[in-house]
């Protein structure tokens, strides 16, 4: 049996890059036409789309395949389900020793632990112990009460202990085990933008799973993102018309679920008790760089809207849409202007 996949294999989406609305008009490249060129990967059980626009097919195919490779090392690095990963040998060590990590996995471990902190665990790597929800595996029973109380047990993210200075990360407890799909999936997609600009690309555009990185333009335009309504994932809440460099993230509990019980048991797990989410449907949020948003989406659904609108207030270069449970929407104020409906 294939293992669970990391990030995610969406069902449908939050974000939605739309490709084929944007028509092609004369711009700087009026005598040498520009092409558009893309591919698509499995990147650490995501789909990944990268499509890269320029004047120079062979430029742009070889900067995209950089990309991969970039992106291909990191997430080597990242997954819990490859044993030579720094995660894996993390966990081997549990309760024993501490291991030395790369200085990307130390930073995204840092981030994690800083966000940790900022959010009072409602975002926590320490999740990875919740063993007994296998999503990724076709699960559609519920995990015993017992089994859920003994991994939740394990759950707490001061018992993963970092050490910049000599580069080691260890989990205090036998047993704890680390997911880091709600916060490697964006430095990694960042990574790959960066090399693609490394090589000259101007415009281009990444989508892993729903959370879309853009940079430039395409055609002369703006890229345009629609955003889908968790309430009903083939509508769309609106699009984003977006240029120069953003990140849209989304988080939502149709993402990876069964039904049991009359419920939906999604993904995204509260580390308090063990199950999933009982706050948003789901949220989106804009940004400039990935630091701002990186594992904010995951900690919104686990805290809510009150605790989402005191995470948001002092971030004023963060634009968020949730979606609450009860089907109402609240949108920030720059997110309202700049979503349009379609």
């Amino acid at each position: 049996m294939n293992p669970p996949p990391d990030f995610g294999r969406r069902r449908m989406a939050m974000a939605l890059p739309l490709l084929g609305s944007t028509a092609w008009i004369p711009s700087v490249f009026a005598f040498t036409p520009a092409l558009t060129e893309r591919s698509q990967r499995t990147l650490m059980g995501t789909q990944v789309d990268m499509v890269a626009h320029g004047p120079d097919a062979r430029a742009l195919q070889a900067a995209m395949e950089q990309a991969w490779r970039e992106m291909d090392r990191l997430a080597a690095l990242m997954t819990r389900y490859c044993p030579g990963s720094s995660v894996s040998a993390i966990h081997r060590a549990a309760g024993v020793h501490a291991v030395a990590v790369a200085p990307e996995v130390m930073a995204v471990l840092k981030a994690a632990q800083t966000l940790a902190a900022k959010t009072h665990g409602a975002f926590d790597t320490t999740v990875g112990a919740l063993k007994a929800w296998r999503f990724g595996e076709d699960q559609a029973t519920l995990p015993s009460p017992q089994e859920i109380e003994a991994q939740r047990r394990l759950v707490g993210y001061r018992g993963l202990v970092l050490d910049e200075r000599m580069g080691t990360a260890y989990l205090t407890q036998r047993g704890m085990a680390l997911d880091l799909g709600g916060i490697a999936k964006l430095p990694i997609l960042e990574a790959g933008m960066r090399t693609l600009k490394s090589h000259g690309v101007v415009n281009a555009m990444l989508n892993g799973g729903g959370d879309v990185l853009i940079a430039g333009q395409l055609n002369g335009r703006a890229w345009r993102v629609g955003l889908r309504d968790p309430r009903a994932p083939e509508r769309m809440l609106g699009v984003l018309s977006l240029e120069g460099q953003a990140i849209v993230a989304s988080s939502g509990d149709y993402e990876r679920y069964f039904m049991a019980q009359g419920a939906r048991q999604h993904h995204i797990l509260n580390p308090a008790t063990g199950r999933p989410t009982q706050g948003p449907r789901g949220v989106s949020l804009l940004a400039h760089d990935a630091a701002s948003v990186n594992g904010l989406g995951t900690a919104i659904m686990v805290l809510g809207n009150k605790g989402a609108r005191t995470l948001l207030q002092n971030q004023p270069g963060v634009q968020a849409v949730v979606v609450e449970r009860d089907h109402s929407v609240w949108q920030t104020r720059g997110m309202a202007s700049l979503l349009k409906t379609v």
